[in-house]
């Protein structure tokens, strides 16, 4: 039987690459966007193999209608993949309020909302997944995108808690964690001062081809660094004390600790 994914925030970027990914790998794919324009493009691009759904992922009935559509009459689902996420950038108190709540409520409550509707699906598959997009920035706060790195040191504690809870039902829950990554997302972000200083090194599909590899291995981590600078900024973390933590940062950011 062919297996299933689904991938929130997939009509472009790292959502769109990581469908190509999972077809080329002989998955059936569901995509879910809120951008009905983007996601017929992709479906459109991908081929018969993409079933495109038009998504909120902060509405959990949303989620539960894409998702009965999707895996149809068996109601399995092999792979949950929440990409879906916004980032805005600058200091803290030059973003406004109604913009923090709104990242909360894609970054975090889309993650709870996904995991949840997609529970009695994952069920129906043995050794099913379900890979939530971390991110470095939940290594250490990150200065200038600050409502960002909060929101993903929830998936960072989100992902640990569900991969203990769900082990009962044979449902692997990862996280991968990239750095800067080739999107609209980070071109939109000019204040995001780490990224100029550091560079953007990974594409989407540097991301996707992280994703396939995980959602096929037997014994996976709960977390995987995506790129070198990833890996070697959480051994620094681990490794030094908190005061030089917070100037490394700093510094990175811009920003006189």
């Amino acid at each position: 039987m062919m297996k299933r994914v689904f991938i929130s925030g997939g009509a472009a970027g790292i959502g769109r690459a990581t469908a190509q990914q999972f077809i080329n790998a002989g998955y059936a794919v569901g995509i879910g966007d809120v951008n009905e324009l983007a996601l017929r493009d992709t479906a459109k691009a991908l081929g018969s193999a993409c079933q495109p759904h038009v998504l909120d992922v902060c509405d959990p009935a949303a989620w539960t209608r894409a998702l009965t559509r999707f895996t149809g009459d068996d109601g399995r689902l092999d792979v949950l993949i929440n990409n879906a996420g916004i980032l805005h950038a600058g200091r803290a108190e030059d973003i406004t309020f109604e913009q923090h709540s709104r990242l909360v409520d894609i970054n975090i409550k889309g993650v709870i909302a996904g995991c949840q509707a997609a529970l009695p699906f994952l069920k129906n598959v043995r050794h099913s997944r379900v890979i939530n997009l971390c991110s470095a920035s939940a290594i250490y706060g990150q200065p200038s995108v600050a409502s960002y790195s909060a929101s993903k040191f929830f998936v960072r504690g989100w992902t640990e808690a569900l991969n203990i809870e769900w082990a009962r039902y044979d449902i692997h829950v990862l996280s991968v964690w990239p750095i800067f990554v080739k999107t609209a997302m980070v071109d939109n972000a000019p204040d995001m001062k780490a990224a100029a200083k550091m560079g953007v090194s990974l594409t989407p599909d540097d991301v996707a081809k992280i994703l396939l590899k995980l959602s096929g291995q037997k014994r996976p981590a709960v977390h995987t660094p995506i790129g070198l600078q990833t890996s070697l900024f959480k051994r620094f973390v681990n490794l030094m004390p908190d005061a030089l933590n917070r100037r490394v940062v700093a510094h990175m950011a811009d920003i006189r600790a």
